[in-house]
């Protein structure tokens, strides 16, 4: 795995930087309404598809493992019958959805800007 040293501190332009990883992450439509369903608190697997409209059980489960991986959401799983388990943000994932959140809103202020997708 390269290291920071290697490519030079937060230099995301540098083809071997982690931080790519991490962007690649970050820039990813389901990643990033994930962490938004996630900003007002813990949710179960079931709420969060459905907040999260389109998206497959494939997917998102998909997308929560890579966000925990990376340590941005994290999993607890509480010992009930039937078994709990719900998903949170971490520090880190606080963080990130102030930016995440700021492109969020401006898409919606600005769609009708764009031209209409064919």
């Amino acid at each position: 795995m390269t290291t920071i040293s290697e490519c030079g501190p937060n230099d995301v332009y540098a083809a071997a930087c982690p931080c790519r990883d991490m962007l690649d992450l970050l820039a990813n439509k389901w990643s990033a309404l994930a962490l938004g369903a996630l900003e007002d608190g813990p949710r179960r697997f079931g709420a969060i598809k459905e907040r999260l409209q389109g998206i497959s059980p494939k997917v998102l489960t998909q997308t929560l493992r890579r966000l925990e991986e990376h340590g941005l959401v994290s999993r607890e799983i509480f010992p009930e019958v039937p078994l709990r388990v719900e998903y949170s943000l971490t520090p880190l994932g606080v963080d990130a959805c102030v930016p995440l959140a700021g492109l969020r809103l401006w898409v919606e202020d600005n769609i009708h800007r764009f031209p209409a997708s064919a």
